[in-house]
């Protein structure tokens, strides 16, 4: 086992014995608290009834000695010892302010309080001693028994009790913060040494199962960053390849040609290819990061689709097509306008690049309560249904019939897609037969603004 796997153990140890501790120290505080509170009920609401009950009997004692003399105490304490003895063992006295027993005539003094006190309820060696004085002194009203201490092994099944309830609880702890705080702790190791498919399995609802939805939230992310970034860095190698090797050989060729012109033509034009290539790779890196608080403000979505049409209205007729509009937009959405545009500009353009001569894209808009939708539909071949779903991935182009020789780098939707999700949207293509149609959907203000 290695010093870290003994470390990252002996951590999760001392949760346990941690949540172990808050467990005993929680029980003794309880029962600090629940025998201040016994005692404090004891002092304020028992004594005094007790109290009264020895004043009671006090001055029945005192009663029973004028009305028949020490016959008539005697059988009076007799009764008060079968009576309230038979439990405790008690034995009653009433004695003069000296201490006497006025019964039997013995010293009994030391079962007095010490003055000023008129009473008192103490434990005395393996006795407890109770006296209670009238209010002029001459009487003092006097109880002795054995003091009972039970045995330890009449609260021993408690003891265990306790214990057992003690290790339940931590149990049950444990179990429901520790092993999956272990659990979790396990995941993020696995994720660290590279397994980025690892996540969380949880169903709760508080603050664990809430770390553990964080944590999925980034491992997501992260994976998607991490792969999304080989695969473009895999790309970028390959694309870059032959327009690299066709520079190269357009040297070669302008140094021993006699048409110096025409190979500096195609240097210009594989140049500018990589050029580029490198400003959309540049954009999509963008992206990839969190642009959302870059340039962010309060846009017209309708406003945006009306200067793409007008920037891209002049190729459209280049290329022997034509662009109409339908619908309107006035809603507002927040986010970045050189982002969005860039969005629906690549998206309109991919169209007019593989519309048929004589016809139309279709650029239809509307919203509704919470969104602004745009659809762009082009008359030409559509994509395959099974490469459908990848062309928005980097540098896909379809083979065939949207073929390579179209021009772009194949980064172009793959830009759009990311744009919209900057923007908390959607985009979806599916074939229109004939045709393409590409379907944009924003958030509008209303929707991002809590209420």
């Amino acid at each position: 086992m290695s010093l870290q796997e003994r470390l990252r153990l002996l951590r999760m140890k001392s949760l346990y014995y941690g949540v172990l501790l808050a467990m005993v120290t929680t029980l003794s505080l309880s029962f600090v608290v629940f025998r201040a509170i016994s005692d404090r009920m004891e002092k304020s609401a028992i004594d005094p009834v007790y109290d009264r009950f020895d004043e009671l009997q006090l001055e029945s004692a005192r009663n029973a000695l004028k009305s028949g003399g020490s016959q008539a105490l005697k059988d009076y304490l007799t009764s008060l010892d079968r009576i309230l003895g038979a439990s405790s063992h008690s034995i009653h006295y009433l004695l003069d302010s000296n201490g006497i027993d006025l019964v039997s005539g013995d010293d009994r003094a030391f079962l007095l309080p010490p003055p000023p006190a008129v009473k008192w309820r103490i434990h005395e060696g393996n006795h407890w001693i109770v006296s209670h004085g009238s209010k002029d002194r001459r009487y003092w009203f006097a109880a002795v028994g054995p003091l009972d201490r039970p045995h330890i092994w009449t609260f021993l099944p408690y003891y265990f009790l306790v214990i057992g309830a003690t290790g339940l609880l931590c149990w049950l702890a444990s179990a429901g913060v520790v092993s999956p705080i272990r659990k979790i702790a396990a995941s993020i190791a696995l994720f660290g040494q590279g397994n980025l498919s690892v996540r969380v399995h949880t169903e709760r609802q508080d603050e664990i199962g809430q770390l553990g939805r964080s944590f999925n939230q980034m491992a997501e992310r992260l994976q998607r960053l991490i792969v999304s970034e080989r695969r473009l860095l895999g790309d970028i190698s390959h694309e870059l390849r032959s327009p690299l090797a066709r520079l190269k050989f357009a040297v070669k060729l302008a140094r021993t040609s006699a048409d110096s012109h025409a190979a500096l033509d195609r240097i210009e034009r594989d140049v500018d290819r990589i050029t580029s290539l490198v400003a959309d790779i540049v954009e999509i890196t963008f992206l990839e990061g969190d642009p959302a608080v870059q340039g962010t403000g309060i846009l017209r979505t309708g406003d945006i689709v009306d200067e793409v049409i007008r920037d891209c209205s002049v190729e459209a007729e280049i290329r022997g097509c034509r662009i109409a509009l339908n619908g309107r937009l006035g809603g507002e959405i927040l986010g970045n306008r050189e982002l969005l545009r860039r969005a629906i500009e690549n998206v309109l353009r991919n169209g007019i690049r593989y519309a048929p001569e004589e016809s139309a894209v279709d650029v239809s808009i509307a919203e509704d309560c919470c969104t602004a939708n745009i659809a762009i539909r082009d008359y030409g071949p559509g994509v395959p249904e099974d490469t459908l779903a990848r062309i928005f991935d980097p540098f896909f182009r379809v083979e065939g019939a949207r073929d390579s020789t179209g021009g772009g780098s194949g980064l172009g939707l793959s830009i759009a897609k990311r744009a919209v999700q900057v923007h908390h949207g959607t985009i979806v293509a599916e074939n229109a037969l004939p045709g393409l149609r590409v379907q944009i959907s924003i958030p509008l203000l209303t929707q991002l603004i809590p209420r």
